[in-house]
């Protein structure tokens, strides 16, 4: 959309996208987040193990 004041400054202005509503997630994609996150925690917990080694 544009627009010009009484002085003839443009202004511009972004296009909005359309909204929606988010989906419940299903279950398989239940079972992917938590296979996600226990990998996310296996992965920071050997790192700060390691880091506390060294």
């Amino acid at each position: 959309m544009r627009t010009t004041n009484e002085n003839g400054i443009l202004n511009n202005y972004a296009t909005e996208p359309k909204l929606y509503f988010a989906e419940y997630p299903s279950p398989e994609q239940q079972n992917r987040y938590a296979l996600q996150a226990s990998a996310a925690v296996l992965l920071l917990t050997s790192l700060l193990l390691i880091a506390f080694a060294a």
